[in-house]
Formats: structure tokens, C-alpha cells, sequence
């Protein structure tokens, strides 16, 4: 008896046309039976009049109300197993959503489960000399995020199978029950560091997650910020910075603080040479707006688990590349 798909896809999109395009194509060989969903942010690219035209299963909002919104609602409504949530410039490889839902099922203490995400650039084809995007998400002492193996070539030791912090959103597959418990995504945060934070209180509840490399899915990154979004640098600069110190509210140990003052302090020095300081700035004003509301999630969230499952993971990842800056 078929009981439907196991796995849906949901893809938040914002005139990525040209790119969503070959997304949803690659996901006609992943040897799963998938529901797809694309929630589409207010696109003027034509992107609506394409899913009508395919057939392909689509809410289309009038505006753009951020990934972590639109993740949401396409999760609300599909009620599959697990749900790969995936960026519009990305290209799934053939079985790769397979063998993810084969690792999540394998240990029902994980959470999610991310591919190995290989840099698409201009050209890239080759798996192997491709260099990576992602394998995971770690986090610096003082709270801030990076992509393990973010611009590496690959080696062997970046093939291994392992537990990670957290998982990158732009291509994981998450547990449906994690979602519900968790209520998904922090709609507060629009875009950047929701992931994080997802990983964070996910950690916290009693989730864990893994990197699976035989999974690979390619990713670009960015692609709609840049192209779309007014002054693109500036308003990722005013997220980040904002909603990397809601994060670090939420859980860190208030022994980091002398610490997180430093670094903040330092980002708003490289904001200034890269002409981004009033954006940042701002941003770290509207993250201190933010600190009565994030303090309740911190007794909240502390209430139902251990901080401590979050924090021992502080400083654990290799080598750290440049944080998401803000």
C-alpha cells in the first residue's frame, strides 16, 4: 500500500528563476518518493507564472517574509516523516535525499542530517575538486557560527561520516517531530542565523545531528540577497548582527560576556573598514531591542533542557574560517 511521500521538500524562493529551475529538476532522481512545496517570496522574475505552467506545488506570497517564515509555512503544510528544507540555488545529486532519510532513520536520536554541500561556481562540475561549502555548522567560543570546511578542497578526512553541532539550512533534512516540538524556525530572525539558532535549542531539547558525505548536494549562496535585496551587504550585515545576538543571549554562559564584547566590538571595527558600520551597528541595536524577549526564551527554553548540550560544543569544530560576520 502506497502511504505517500515520505520526505517533502520545501524551498523558499525570491527571483531565483534561472536557478530554482535546475533545483527542482534534480530532485527527479533521489529514489524517494518526495513531496515538493516551494513558498515563493514575492518574485517579479516570473518564477509563479514557471510553477503554474510545471504544475509544481507552490504558495505564492505577495511579499518577501523571510526564509525562516516561509520555511515555516511550507512546513505546516505537509505532514511527511522529514522535511529537506533546501535553497533555490542549490542542485541535488542523484540519491542523495535517500541516503539521507536512511541515516535519520538509522538513530532516532538525531534530529537532522546535512549532505556534503559543494561551492557551485561558474564552470564546477567535477565532484571531487569542488571545493566545499559546508559540513556542518560549528561554533567559536564566543558563540559565533561558521560552515566546517567552508572554501577547503576536499580530502579524505572531509569523506568521513560524523556528529556535528548543527546543520547548514540551505540543504538538511529534519525530523518532522523535531520541527513540531520546536516550532520550527524563529520567524523574529527573517533570514541568517535562523539555522543556527534551530541548531542551538534543537541541541539543548536533546537533538543531535550528523554529516552525511555520500549525500552532496551543490549550493551557490546568496544568490537572491545580492541580486535583489536593496544595499545587500548592508542588510546582511544588520541580520547577522542582529540575530547572532539573539542567539548568544539564549544560551551562552554569562562567563563568555567579557569575551562576546570583544568580539562584537572587533566586528564593528571591520565594519567600519568595509563600509558597513552604520548597517552593523544597527543591527546590534536592534539585537539589544531584542534582549527582554530573547532572556524569556533563555528561562523558557533552559526550563525544558540542558544549555550545557549546546555549550559543550563551543570551540569543538576545526579550525574556524571568518564567522558569519556582523
Amino acid at each position: 500500500m502506497n502511504l505517500g511521500p515520505t520526505v517533502a521538500v520545501v524551498i523558499p524562493s525570491w527571483n531565483s528563476l534561472e536557478l530554482l529551475q535546475p533545483c527542482l529538476a534534480s530532485l527527479t532522481e533521489q529514489e524517494v518518493e518526495l513531496e515538493t512545496l516551494v513558498i515563493d517570496n514575492g518574485s517579479s522574475d516570473g518564477t509563479v507564472s514557471y510553477l503554474k505552467r510545471e504544475g509544481v506545488s507552490h504558495v505564492s506570497l505577495p511579499t518577501n517574509i523571510g526564509f525562516a517564515r516561509a520555511l515555516n509555512l511550507g512546513a505546516a503544510r505537509v505532514r511527511t516523516e522529514a522535511i529537506l528544507a533546501l535553497n533555490a540555488d542549490t542542485v541535488v545529486e542523484p540519491g542523495t535525499v535517500r541516503a539521507l532519510l536512511e541515516a535519520l532513520r538509522m538513530d532516532t536520536s538525531l534530529g537532522g542530517v546535512q549532505p556534503r554541500i559543494l561551492q557551485l561556481d561558474e564552470g564546477a562540475s567535477d565532484r571531487d575538486q569542488a571545493r566545499l561549502y559546508s559540513m556542518g555548522q560549528a561554533l567559536t567560543r564566543d558563540g559565533r557560527a561558521f560552515e566546517l570546511g567552508a572554501g577547503e578542497t576536499q580530502s579524505a578526512e572531509h569523506l568521513v561520516p560524523r556528529q556535528v553541532f548543527g546543520v547548514c539550512g540551505a540543504s538538511c533534512l529534519l525530523r518532522r517531530e523535531l520541527f513540531d516540538r520546536l516550532g520550527g524556525y524563529d520567524e523574529r530572525y527573517f533570514s541568517f542565523y535562523e539555522d543556527v539558532d534551530l541548531n542551538v535549542r534543537a541541541r539543548i531539547a536533546g537533538w543531535r545531528f550528523a554529516y552525511v558525505p555520500e549525500a552532496v548536494v551543490w549550493h551557490v549562496g546568496n544568490v537572491s540577497w545580492l541580486a535583489e535585496a536593496p544595499r545587500p551587504n548592508a542588510w546582511n550585515a544588520r541580520l547577522v548582527a542582529r540575530n547572532r545576538i539573539a542567539t548568544q543571549v539564549k544560551f551562552m554562559p554569562l562567563r563568555s560576556l567579557p569575551r562576546i564584547l570583544a568580539v562584537e566590538a572587533g566586528a564593528l571595527l571591520r565594519a567600519a573598514r568595509h563600509g558597513r558600520f552604520r548597517a552593523t551597528l544597527r543591527g546590534k541595536l536592534e539585537g539589544l531591542h531584542l534582549l527582554p524577549a530573547m532572556i524569556h526564551d533563555r528561562r523558557r527554553i533552559r526550563a525544558e533542557g540542558s544549555l550545557i548540550r549546546a555549550r559543550e560544543w563551543l570551540g569543538a569544530g576545526a579550525a574556524a574560517p571568518t564567522p558569519h560576520e556582523g
